[in-house]
């Protein structure tokens, strides 16, 4: 599956000389950096995770920081955007398997999996997004926003490419789709908002129900 982009990937640079370029520096600064910021979000909240806190976690300057993003909130922004290309990619992903594989519905079954094993990899991530984004404000909803109605437009093409496959005619509405999406994010922030990140792979059925009933206006058993 997708790794959605994960910043816990990050990797220290070499100690002593070495042979990486100007961007290979700055990117493993910039992946280290997204890596403390969504750590610390996750244990002291956004007001907590300050830019020393973040750069000293990171080991990396105050001036490297301010060279790559504008301020706190760009930073813990460019967190949020980076779940939502994972999420763009594994979409990306189901869709074309639906409309390529013997068993769309197995493909999609599978994709909802891999949907909530994204948010359940990243405990830390999960949080930051589901809960503590609203506290950066506008700057951040509208970034989610963007994201949430291209995660919408995907489940709109999943259902057309499963609608195709089996035959149903018609094609979901934007609403549907908006409104699918809409589900998949609020079940999800439910179990984080509680703390139970672990659980997440036992609400599958239910997302799967609710998201076939929205995406092709029936349950799958009659299908």
């Amino acid at each position: 599956m997708p790794d959605a982009g994960s910043s816990s990937a990050a990797v220290p640079l070499p100690r002593g000389r070495h042979k990486l370029s100007t961007g290979e520096v700055r990117a493993s600064q910039r992946a280290r950096l997204l890596q403390a910021m969504e750590e610390l979000v996750s244990e002291l909240g956004y007001a907590g995770a300050s830019v020393p806190k973040v750069v000293r976690r990171a080991r990396v300057s105050d001036r490297t920081f301010y060279s790559l993003f504008a301020d706190k909130a760009d930073c813990f922004i460019a967190v949020c955007e980076q779940l939502g290309d994972g999420l763009r990619d594994l979409m990306n992903q189901s869709v074309a398997g639906i409309a390529e594989v013997d068993d769309p519905f197995r493909a999609f079954d599978e994709g909802v999996a891999q949907y909530l094993e994204l948010w359940a990899a990243r405990p830390a991530a999960s949080w930051a997004y589901f809960v503590e984004l609203p506290a950066v404000g506008p700057r951040a909803f509208e970034s989610r926003d963007g994201r949430a109605a291209l995660f919408a437009e995907s489940l709109r093409h999943i259902g057309i490419a499963l609608r195709g496959r089996a035959g149903i005619g018609g094609e979901p509405t934007t609403v549907e789709a908006t409104a699918a999406a809409a589900v998949a994010v609020e079940l999800v922030a439910r179990e984080v908002r509680a703390r139970r990140v672990d659980n997440l792979r036992s609400i599958h059925d239910d997302l799967r129900h609710v998201l076939l009933l929205l995406l092709l206006g029936r349950s799958l058993d009659v299908v």
